[in-house]
């Protein structure tokens, strides 16, 4: 087991790799050639250029004003300077409310930490039990300031029941005050926001194949019979797998042409030139500028004609549609109200705003879900206790006495002092770390295959199976199975009625583990995110060999996002941590105190300079926060229940009973009081957006506004060179009829053309573009999925004509 000096090396090893992650941080990010690296989010923003044109050859890589290097650590107090209204501008309410919960851990965990340490510390030191059972136990130093000190029906008890009542009251307070908060800045975030596509858009699944109609005349037909003053028009979605392969390899000719067009013109007397056999190893010599030309020439016909095989085929049209409507009003009814006497047809909810759409789960049939959920809960449920080999390993390196105990052969080896304070104070937290590494991918995946349609749904789906499995595997598991390493001796040796007695002290002692655990994670792990040493390799390996044009050097950038389906569960973890081990092992404390704090300091300056979020869903995660840091006082309660029974409290313990109930009435209150806000939204609040539309702009044409919001991302990867031009079929077919209905009426035989959505531009890639195209309604993929937005007419959807 780790002693104070175990736990001592630890912390030196942690502090200084921290030390070394943010001194190389500071160093590197004052370097031109990395700057792309380490403020991505201003490049984006438009509000930063590259700092290694002009000046000499070093001075494009190299920072040579010396004056920085010695201010080198003010991205500290620069991170701070932003307020909360202008981080919200900047990055988004999700952002904000995520630093919001390091916020929280500080307001909570600091007035806890001053009570614990200045009175449970020493009623838990004044007691000296585990002096007495220091033979039949594995115990440290550290385990004497912990409850486990306490000797059984002792008085000292009421202290550690008052102060958990009153942990208690200070923590719900806390919660109240912060849920009220983010709901009533949740509200104000979005009655601030303007126009947007998915204010008037749902998504319907499981629309009914009516034979003799195809599900566009179907949707149409529904819903101008269902909501015939609000229903304004559909998009349909069509699975076109093959379309998209076409459209990445369409991509990559593009990019080819662009570099080899780049570098004739910055060498215009040699026009470049390739092999025209095999990956480009032999064959004749051909002019690349041509030879790619002719390529996407080619491509671009296969696409059309692929284009007109998807829109002719009825199998696949997927009976999924996304209804948009003439008011926020008419879209909230529709979102949050049932559209069928049979519950399982025309399921509606709010459409994902565009770019948070995750395009392949639409192509799911609605009629798999369930059986997909059910087999991804019971992989789920496999993969946690499979997970319970590496944690049992990972807690045999942590209990070094209790091996010794049973294997005297691993004694020599492990008895050297540095040896020993290694394996026992660093190696436990890093190997379960290691363990831990590649499980939020996983888990994202089970996710995916769920079917959720939106990434923000993916990613909550992803952290609530993150957090369940560290709750059983990292905490639980590390108690049990860590226990039973401590004590195997004891279990071995003694009768099985003291077996509850062992577990009831023992359970306590795993705080030295999970201090190891806060201090390679919380600490160092958190300087390793600031330096983004993995970010840094890549973009130089792909700046230096794959990096063509300024749109690869962009794609390079990568600056991700906050990680939610990993970040969270760890932050739960953390709370839980310090919840449960305030009354029992209160030296834990300080560690978490210094993780909240210098985790927000770090994400603060990453949220404000490097991520750009994928989509924004108005802290639509906060209610699974909450319920998780109840849960975490649940746990605590228990825990507390148990550990008192086992010390023979029977006056003190029954005090206890009725704090979980007061703690599930205090939760389900805060559900009915808040929680419809991140659910719903109130037609009070649609109404008044609308009314205020009408009056500032009685004129919009919502129908231009949304016509292609929900065209998938694919089809804008080449907005730049418009492989196709686009034109909404209903407006120009309506516009037309209104043309056909004023020649009769006035007599006239032949109307002037209809006038278009799109006006031509000087761009001889394309002929059209919008006149107003909608803002912030779609996201720009990295990779096109299964599931596409076209139609053909006389639908709502989008027909496609390549460029003669």
């Amino acid at each position: 087991m780790a002693t104070l000096g175990d736990i001592g090396v630890s912390a030196l090893i942690n502090i200084l790799s921290a030390f070394a992650f943010l001194l190389a941080f500071a160093l590197l990010r004052i370097q031109p050639i990395n700057d792309r690296v380490y403020f991505p989010k201003w490049y984006i923003n438009g509000g930063r250029t590259s700092p290694i044109r002009g000046g000499n050859f070093v001075a494009k890589f190299v920072n040579l004003n010396f004056k920085t290097y010695l201010t080198f650590l003010n991205w500290m107090p620069q991170a701070l300077k932003m307020s909360e209204s202008e981080l919200i501008n900047h990055a988004g309410l999700d952002s904000a409310v995520f630093l919001r919960i390091y916020t929280l851990g500080l307001k909570i965990f600091v007035p806890i930490t001053v009570v614990a340490l200045l009175i449970l510390i020493p009623v838990n030191v004044s007691s000296g039990t585990l002096f007495f059972l220091r033979k039949e136990l594995v115990v440290s130093d550290i385990d004497k300031l912990s409850i486990s000190n306490v000797p059984p029906e002792s008085i000292r008890f009421f202290v550690h029941i008052g102060l958990e009542y009153l942990f208690t009251i200070w923590i719900c307070y806390m919660l109240y005050k912060e849920y009220d908060n983010i709901a009533i800045m949740r509200l104000h975030f979005l009655a601030s926001q303007r126009r947007r596509a998915e204010q008037f858009t749902v998504v319907v699944r499981n629309v009914p194949q009516i034979p003799g109609h195809s599900i566009s005349d179907s949707v149409d037909h529904f819903f101008k019979t269902n909501h015939p003053d609000h229903y304004l028009c559909h998009q349909a979605v069509y699975n076109a797998n093959k379309f998209a392969k076409l459209v990445r390899k369409r991509d990559r000719l593009q990019n080819w042409l662009d570099y080899n067009q780049l570098k004739f013109e910055r060498h215009p007397e040699k026009r470049p030139t390739k092999k025209a056999g095999f990956l480009g190893l032999w064959g004749e010599r051909v002019d690349s500028i041509d030879f790619y030309k002719q390529q996407i020439k080619e491509f671009d016909k296969k696409m059309a004609l692929e284009r007109q095989k998807v829109l002719n085929d009825p199998k696949s049209i997927l009976p999924v549609n996304f209804v948009s409507f003439k008011s926020r009003w008419g879209a909230a009814v529709c979102a949050q109200t049932q559209q069928s006497k049979n519950p399982t047809l025309w399921l509606t909810n709010w459409a994902p705003e565009p770019r948070d759409v995750y395009w392949r789960n639409l192509a799911i049939p609605f009629v798999s879900l369930t059986i997909r959920k059910l087999v991804i809960s019971l992989s789920v449920f496999a993969l946690v206790f499979f997970y319970m080999i590496p944690i049992a390993f990972v807690q045999s390196l942590a209990n070094l006495e209790g091996l010794e105990r049973v294997a005297p052969f691993l004694r020599p080896v492990i008895e050297l002092k540095f040896i020993k304070s290694f394996l026992q104070g660093f190696l436990p937290g890093l190997a379960l770390k290691i363990f831990l590494y590649i499980l939020p991918t996983v888990l994202m995946i089970m996710s995916k295959i769920e079917g959720h349609i939106a990434l923000s749904t993916l990613e909550r789906r992803a952290s609530a199976k993150y957090y369940y499995f560290m709750l059983v595997n990292v905490f639980l598991g590390s108690i049990v199975t860590g226990t039973a390493f401590e004590q195997l001796h004891s279990f071995l040796h003694q009768s099985p009625t003291q077996i509850p007695r062992t577990i009831g002290v023992s359970i306590p002692m795993k705080a030295t583990f999970f201090i190891t655990y806060i201090m390679v994670d919380g600490w160092a792990g958190i300087a390793g995110e600031i330096l983004r040493l993995k970010r840094l390799v890549i973009f130089h390996l792909k700046n230096m060999f794959l990096v063509k044009t300024e749109r690869d050097r962009e794609k390079a950038m990568d600056p991700g996002s906050v990680d939610y389906p990993e970040t969270l569960p760890s932050l739960q973890l953390y709370f839980l941590l310090g919840i449960v081990y305030a009354v029992v092992t209160p030296i834990l404390l300080p560690f978490i105190l210094v993780f909240f704090a210098f985790a927000y300091l770090v994400y603060r300056h990453q949220i404000i300079n490097v991520y750009n979020p994928q989509y924004e869903s108005a802290a639509a995660f906060w209610p699974h926060v909450h319920s998780r840091i109840i849960a975490s006082l649940l746990i605590s309660q228990l825990l507390l229940l148990g550990l008192l029974s086992t010390k023979k409290a029977a006056n003190s313990t029954p005090l206890l009973v009725v704090l979980p109930i007061l703690t599930l009435s205090f939760h389900k209150y805060c559900k009915n009081r808040f929680e419809p806000a991140f659910r719903k939204y109130p037609l009070e609040e649609a109404m008044a957006k609308d009314i205020m539309d009408w009056t500032t702009e009685p004129d919009i044409n919502l129908k231009a506004f949304l016509a292609d919001a929900y065209l998938h991302p694919i089809f804008r990867s080449f907005e730049e060179e418009e492989l196709v031009e686009v034109r909404v079929d209903k407006v120009r077919v309506d516009r037309h009829q209104s043309y056909v209905d004023n020649a009769q009426s006035s007599d006239l035989s032949s109307p002037s053309p209809p006038h278009h959505l799109y006006h031509p531009t000087s761009s001889p890639h394309h002929s059209y573009q919008p006149t107003s195209p909608p803002q912030d309604v779609y996201h720009h993929g990295s990779s096109p999925q299964y599931a596409y937005n076209l139609s053909s007419p006389p639908h709502y959807g989008y027909h496609y004509e390549t460029e003669p």
